[in-house]
């Protein structure tokens, strides 16, 4: 089993080509004639994976909204980085977007040099999801009937299981390692380019298990190629009602929640800004994306772009206190 890293030469090279792209002259969109063209948001893993799950969606309900496109752009690489690092760079002509996730607020207490600011590089948009992060396993690798009986093998073999991520600093692996720090477990950490191609291995066997998003792990646990033990966090989900939660298996504190947001780059246009916030609300709120949602165990945290804001400043010092506590490094 082998995951697909990119270089840190890799990395500088994509980051540079996205930054020649950017230099190019662009003239700003005006919010009464946009969008008057396809709309790019560039989505920062590989297909399959939890952004995934919610983007294309998004786009589909966008493009009846508008009449036009939002192409989905998707750019894996270094924990969902690289795409940041793009999106950072591209021109803010109103036509460039990134979709990121809770792992860009985890992302520079993990790497000691992103090609990128978050906070000063890209404008909060829309907080786009909320759901929980749920432990799956493969039934085979792994083929306990309930999670007790799942702590039970892990704990009588350390290092024997692995667990798959969607890369260094996502909070696949950060939900990983807190785990092995609440119970005293060892499981081996396998990082990939996304939570598609981790997810990907798990269903096939090539992995043993995972700590997912519920978003990107719905479909897999109800078509029983995966199965789901527990959910992080005090409740169960209402799309796995079945499934016990954290505080239910003695694990009151073990709680990880993946959500998924809406950048700009710096620069663009805040009546642009505005009309896009607009047009995600609306599309969330339409009747299609609402089942969407609610099949995925997601909800949507209606925050203006200032509380969003204010939200992710709160996200990065949180996650930074997680990190230093339990250790992690960059593989």
């Amino acid at each position: 089993m082998h995951s697909s890293r990119p270089t840190r030469r890799d990395v500088l090279r994509v980051a540079a080509a996205g930054a020649a792209a950017a230099a190019v002259p662009f003239v700003h969109a005006q919010s009464s004639a946009w969008p008057a063209k396809p709309v790019q948001i560039i989505v920062p893993f590989p297909a399959g994976g939890g952004t995934d799950a919610f983007a294309r969606p998004l786009s589909a309900q966008f493009a009846e909204q508008t009449k036009q496109q939002l192409v989905i752009d998707n750019k894996g690489g270094a924990g969902g980085t690289v795409g940041a690092t793009l999106a950072a760079r591209a021109a803010p002509d109103g036509y460039n977007f990134f979709m990121g996730a809770v792992h860009h607020t985890i992302a520079p207490s993990i790497y000691p040099k992103l090609d990128y600011d978050l906070q000063k590089d890209l404008v909060p948009i829309s907080l786009v999801a909320r759901v929980p992060q749920v432990i799956v396993v493969n039934p085979t690798r792994i083929p306990a009937k309930d999670f007790k009986e799942f702590l039970a093998m892990v704990k009588a073999n350390p290092g024997k299981y692995n667990y798959a991520s969607a890369g260094n600093g996502t909070s696949h692996h950060l939900a990983g390692e807190l785990f092995k720090l609440q119970t005293r477990t060892f499981i081996t950490h396998i990082p990939y380019r996304g939570a598609g191609p981790a997810l990907q291995d798990l269903i096939t066997g090539s992995a043993d298990l995972m700590f997912d998003g519920l978003g990107s792990s719905a479909a897999h646990i109800k078509g029983g190629r995966i199965k789901a033990l527990m959910v992080a966090g005090s409740a169960r989900n209402p799309a796995l009602p079945d499934v016990p939660c954290a505080a239910e298996m003695g694990l009151p504190d073990y709680t990880v929640t993946t959500w998924y947001g809406v950048w700009a780059p710096k620069g663009t246009p805040a009546d642009v800004q505005q009309r896009m916030a607009e047009e995600i609300r609306k599309a969330i709120q339409s009747e299609r994306l609402k089942g969407v949602w609610a099949a995925q165990g997601a909800e949507f945290p209606n925050l203006s772009q200032q509380q969003f804001a204010g939200f992710i400043d709160s996200e990065i010092k949180r996650w930074a206190t997680v990190v230093k506590a339990s250790n992690v490094k960059a593989d």
